[in-house]
């Protein structure tokens, strides 16, 4: 199971309307500790939220995804 940061999972601290990089969705800077691989794993499951791709070697997700994924963290969904 994953846990989320309580200090970090405030709507304030993502906005809904901007695009995150990995690095500040991941520990230590961002909400979720979680590892890399992990992380990418959940994607490719489905269990996470898709990327977008912004350019050749550039990917974010959406801040709205994020926020729903911490919510549905928050509340012991996976």
């Amino acid at each position: 199971m994953t846990t989320v940061a309580p200090e970090l999972t405030t709507r304030s601290s993502i906005r809904p309307d901007s695009f995150l990089r990995l690095s500040s969705i991941l520990s230590p800077i961002g909400p979720l500790p979680i590892s890399r691989s992990s992380w990418w794993l959940k994607v490719r499951r489905g269990e996470f939220p898709q990327p977008i791709k912004l350019g050749p070697r550039t990917t974010a997700w959406r801040g709205k995804d994020i926020i729903d994924l911490i919510e549905r963290l928050e509340n012991g969904g996976n």
